[in-house]
């Protein structure tokens, strides 16, 4: 009795217990299966009742076959999350190791609100089991030498074959590249230590940040209108606020995502048609660019995985002097409040947003096609600007503005002006925002912030009328009538400005008296 009492009881794994129910549906006899197997003709039925979940779990690929147990994690949606990750990194011919799955697992348990799950190893080893997953351990030296040359032989296989039928049928003006980007919008200069390597994942701190989509083509001719994504769906700073120089669209975490990405694409799609255009858009494979529309006039090209930050023109410089621009607009404007006696209010959604527009129309063609010719999508010989030129920015002018700024605000003597630029580089954009939402049940995460939320509260700006603009513009050309050395062109952007205006107040007083006309009558 006592050795019954200790017989070990034994664990079938889900491979095994779908042999013995596949050899049941081969048409053999149940208690001839259950001697072959060695099983007790309960444990066969039991087998066969719970078939259906066996069945699921393999067609998900959720479980690996060698498991045992089918218990739930104790965090089940989490473990969801990092396995669908998994999935998505493994079809991109990733490496990964176990640390970085940790490091995953907490970023992703962040994002679904779990304060107290910890990514331990003990986590990592019963993840493994579960989803039969075989981590080798890899040091940092070997894994960066393995990326490395299987870049260079993906970075030379697309110069020499695909890069070379994609482009043969398009011309430099019609060959673009378009690319996301996060941006800190009210990063001051004395809190850049705090922000750098900060990836933004979620919580507070996406009330800072925005995403910003730039597109360009290879000639320099052509800058897209940018999308910007924000948090807020309705920004005070946007209320009767009907043009902009921009699209603005948002979502909780300010993210790039799939249906955003679809519809500017459609949005583009329907323009070339309008003007009779075909046009080639590279793109690299994040989780927003998968699953694409059905589009008639865009040709659409994938970079290859991993590659990108040598073989993108956007990242190699144009995104860069954007960020240079706009932070030195952010400079002047601190300059301005420091000389006033003012306070520093932080930058709104609209400030930001106008800034980013003038930054990106800011880019020198020239600096575009230097950047497509250092991807080698274009030749050298391409372009008839003077692309030794292109690499100016930031000049010296921009560096004095910096050094100002630095010594009135207290910067910390290690921060450099490259590093206020830079320090919001390695924003998260896109990265698992569908994962998420496939795993918050009843939680419509696609949806934007609340109206203010995030928002610095500032009082209400009185409405500008037409009659006020005009007299600015009047006071603008008597201010530049007593400076020196004023270029033409200004002059001709306020004669622009100026016509606009007058075309506007001309056309309601035309179309009021019209009105008053009719009602006489």
């Amino acid at each position: 009795m006592a050795n019954k009492g200790n017989k070990k009881r034994r664990q079938f794994s889900l491979e095994e217990k779908m042999k013995v129910v596949g050899a049941v549906d081969s048409g053999k006899r149940k208690g001839d299966v259950a001697k072959e197997f060695g099983i007790t003709p309960s444990t066969l039925s039991t087998f066969l009742k719970d078939r259906t979940k066996f069945e699921e779990k393999v067609r998900e690929a959720s479980v690996g076959p060698q498991r045992k147990r089918l218990r739930s994690a104790l965090y089940d949606d989490i473990d969801k999350a990092v396995f669908a990750w998994l999935q998505e990194i493994h079809a991109k011919n990733i490496l990964v190791t176990g640390s970085v799955i940790r490091k995953k697992a907490l970023n992703l348990a962040n994002m679904l609100g779990y304060d107290n799950f910890q990514a331990s190893v003990g986590w990592l080893n019963r993840f493994r089991d579960r989803h039969g997953i075989a981590l080798k351990a890899v040091c940092r030296e070997d894994s960066d030498r393995l990326m490395n040359g299987l870049g260079i032989d993906k970075i030379n296989e697309w110069h020499a074959g695909e890069i070379i039928k994609l482009i043969a049928d398009y011309s430099p003006d019609d060959i673009f590249n378009a690319d996301e980007t996060g941006v800190f919008f009210q990063l001051l200069p004395q809190h850049t230590l705090a922000a750098k390597g900060d990836h933004c994942r979620g919580g507070k701190k996406a009330k800072q940040r925005l995403t910003a989509l730039f597109c360009c083509n290879a000639s320099g001719t052509e800058k897209m209108r940018p999308l910007i994504v924000g948090r807020s769906a309705s920004p005070h700073c946007l209320k009767n606020i009907h043009s902009l120089p921009c699209d603005y669209r948002a979502n909780q975490w300010a993210w790039m995502t799939r249906d955003l990405f679809n519809e500017w694409l459609m949005q583009v799609d329907a323009r070339m048609k309008r003007a009779e255009r075909r046009i080639l858009l590279l793109i690299d494979n994040c989780s927003a660019h998968n699953m694409l529309p059905h589009l008639e006039r865009i040709q659409v090209g994938y970079l290859p995985s991993n590659c990108t930050a040598v073989l993108q023109p956007l990242n190699l410089g144009i995104i860069h002097t954007m960020k240079v621009l706009y932070r030195s607009h952010l400079l002047k404007q601190i300059l301005l409040k420091l000389n006033s006696s003012e306070d520093q209010e932080e930058v709104d959604i609209k400030q930001a947003i106008d800034m980013i527009a003038a930054a990106w129309w800011s880019v020198k063609p020239s600096t575009v096609v230097k950047c497509w010719q250092k991807a080698g999508i274009i030749p050298m010989e391409f372009a008839e600007c003077d692309t030794e030129s292109a690499a100016s920015e930031p000049d010296i002018a921009i560096e004095k503005l910096w050094h100002t700024v630095a010594i009135a605000t207290c910067v910390p003597n290690e921060v450099n002006f490259q590093d206020f630029v830079t320090a919001d580089d390695d924003l998260i954009i896109s990265q698992d925002t569908d994962i998420i939402q496939d795993m918050v049940a009843g939680e419509n995460t696609s949806e934007a912030g609340s109206e203010d939320e995030g928002e610095v509260s500032l009082p209400e700006q009185p409405k500008v009328t037409i009659i006020e603009a005009i007299s600015s513009v009047q006071k603008l050309r008597q201010f530049l009538s007593t400076c020196v050395d004023i270029p033409d062109a200004i002059f001709g952007q306020l004669n622009g400005i100026d016509e606009y205006l007058m075309k506007r107040v001309t056309q309601t007083l035309i179309d009021s008296k019209i009105t008053d006309f009719l009602q006489t009558k």
